[in-house]
């Protein structure tokens, strides 16, 4: 996972903007979708364009950023072969790669201090996935993705 795809509305453009130097500080490639500034903009963008990026292989992983973390979490789920988790603390991200093998992070700016996020962040990147059990569920979501692309 040395490369990162990040993205953001205005609502995350600050948060972001400290993440990226961050990760770059820690040896990351990141990957910049936008937003670029505070001014009002739709998260959907941003949120597909990471998830995309991720779902290619263009990236290792992706993070989502928004005022809640939850409009870009909903969106970044809508594509096929991610699973974005909504994290507000160190114990959720770690759970989210260790059971569910998250490849996107979802980060809500209201919620996380810059230095809490980098915490999270953190944990996040440095916890595999466990496998047995959980690896039998992703299976699973996996079958309802394919199902649910069936109309």
């Amino acid at each position: 996972m040395k490369i990162i795809a990040i993205g953001s509305d205005h609502g995350g453009f600050r948060l972001k903007e400290n993440l990226k130097v961050y990760l770059k500080k820690k040896g990351f490639k990141i990957i910049d979708v936008g937003t670029f500034s505070e001014e009002s903009c739709d998260y959907p963008v941003y949120a597909y364009a990471v998830a995309k990026k991720v779902a290619e292989g263009k990236a290792g992983c992706g993070i989502v950023i928004c005022k809640t973390g939850i409009g870009v979490s909903i969106v970044a789920n809508k594509v096929h072969g991610i699973r974005a988790a909504l994290c507000y603390n160190v114990k959720a991200a770690i759970l989210s790669r260790q059971h569910n093998n998250a490849n996107v992070l979802s980060l809500g700016a209201l919620f996380v201090s810059k230095k809490k996020a980098q915490a999270i962040v953190d944990a996040w990147l440095e916890t595999n996935f466990e496998g047995g059990r959980h690896k039998r569920r992703i299976k699973l979501i996996e079958e309802i993705e394919r199902r649910s692309r069936i109309r």
